[in-house]
C-alpha cells in the first residue's frame, strides 16, 4: 500500500484581475520565478500563471487565475484568509520590510506569531499574505531561491508557509482536518489553532481562526481560490479518492493537470485539493532556462493553440 500521508502544502491558487500587474509584483518585488505561463484548463480563455522557486518544486507554487471581468472579493469569514510565504531567517524579513517600504507595499510591520517572526502585507488588489521566517525551522524542507531573481538568494522567498483559514465553524473544521487529513493540533489558543501535517514546520502548517460574526466572504479578484496539499504519486492520490468514496464525501474525481494530478473536495466553504509531487514543470516544452517564457499548453490543449492565442490577452514574459 502506498504512503498516503500528506507531505505538506503543495500550492495555493488565487485570483487576479490584471495578470500583467500581478506578474510584475510577484517577480520584480517578491522575487518569485514564473515557472509556467499556461491557461486555466477549465476556462481556456484565461491565463493560469505559476510562480515558485528556481525549479518549480512542489511546496513552492503560488498560482493565479486571471479573471479581468469579475468584481473584487468582499472580505469575510469562511475563507482562505492569508497565504504564507517562507524566507530563510529573521534578517530576510528585515530585508523585505525595507523593500516594501521602498516600493510602497502596504504592510503591518514585523510581528510574532506562534513563536516565529512574520511580516503581513498585501497586494494592490487586496490579496493578503504574510512572510514567515524559517529561523530555527526544522520541518518540511524549503525549495531553492530563484538564482537569477531581483532578490539576493540568501534573502529570497523559497517556499509556501502556513496557510491561514478563517471559519465560523471553528471546532468542526479543526476536527475535520485532524480526522480526515491527518493534521495534528500543535497549539490551540482562544479562537485560533495551529495544525501541522507531514514533517510540520512552516511548510506543513495551517492556521485556523474563528470568526462567527462577519458575513461570509464573497469570492472575487484578490481572494484565494483554493489550497492544495502534497502527496507523493499517483498511487497515493488514487487511495485518497478511494478514502473520499468510503467516507461518502463529494469530490471531483482524479484530474490530470499534466504538471501534477489533482483531487478536489470541500470542507464547508473551503476548497481543498490534493496534488501529486510530479511530473513537474520542466519538460520537453520548456527547459530549466526557458521556464515561464512561452505559452505552455498541456498536450490535450495543443490542438486549440491557435484559438487560445487569439483570445488571451497579450502578455510578454520572454527574457529580454
Amino acid at each position: 500500500m502506498a504512503n498516503t500521508n500528506l507531505i505538506g502544502i503543495h500550492h495555493v491558487t488565487a485570483m487576479t484581475e490584471d495578470v500583467q500587474r500581478n506578474y510584475e509584483f510577484i517577480t520584480n518585488i517578491l522575487g518569485m520565478r514564473l515557472v509556467k505561463k499556461t491557461v486555466n484548463q477549465d476556462d481556456i480563455q484565461t491565463y493560469h500563471t505559476f510562480y515558485a522557486d528556481d525549479r518549480g518544486n512542489p511546496g513552492t507554487d503560488l498560482t493565479f487565475f486571471d479573471f479581468p471581468d469579475i468584481p473584487s472579493y468582499v472580505l469575510g469569514t469562511n475563507s482562505i484568509s492569508r497565504t504564507g510565504l517562507r524566507v530563510p531567517n529573521d534578517e530576510a524579513l528585515a530585508y523585505y520590510l525595507d523593500r516594501f517600504e521602498e516600493y510602497e507595499i502596504e504592510n503591518e510591520g514585523i510581528q510574532e506569531l506562534f513563536g516565529r517572526k512574520i511580516l503581513p502585507f498585501q497586494e494592490a488588489d487586496g490579496q493578503r499574505y504574510q512572510l514567515f521566517s524559517d529561523e530555527n525551522d526544522q520541518g518540511v524542507a524549503p525549495g531553492t531561491p530563484w538564482k537569477n531573481g531581483p532578490v539576493p538568494e540568501d534573502k529570497a522567498i523559497y517556499g509556501l508557509g502556513p496557510i491561514e483559514i478563517t471559519v465560523s465553524y471553528f471546532e468542526d473544521f479543526v476536527q475535520a482536518m485532524q480526522l480526515i487529513f491527518g493534521f495534528t493540533l500543535k497549539v490551540e489558543e482562544e479562537n485560533v489553532a495551529l495544525l501541522e501535517v507531514g514533517q510540520g514546520g512552516n511548510g506543513g502548517q495551517m492556521i485556523v481562526r474563528k470568526d462567527d460574526t462577519s458575513p461570509i466572504e464573497v469570492q472575487g479578484n484578490g481572494t484565494v481560490h483554493h489550497v492544495s496539499f502534497r502527496v507523493a504519486d499517483h498511487q497515493a492520490i488514487k487511495e485518497w479518492e478511494e478514502k473520499y468514496n468510503g467516507l461518502e464525501m463529494k469530490h471531483s474525481g482524479l484530474v490530470d493537470r499534466f504538471y501534477f494530478e489533482a483531487l478536489y473536495t470541500r470542507i464547508g466553504h473551503i476548497l481543498i485539493e490534493i496534488s501529486t509531487d510530479g511530473p513537474g514543470f520542466i519538460d520537453e516544452q520548456e527547459s530549466y532556462e526557458e521556464l515561464g517564457t512561452t505559452l505552455a499548453l498541456p498536450p490535450f490543449l495543443e490542438p486549440d493553440r491557435e484559438y487560445i492565442e487569439s483570445v488571451v490577452r497579450p502578455f510578454d514574459t520572454a527574457k529580454k
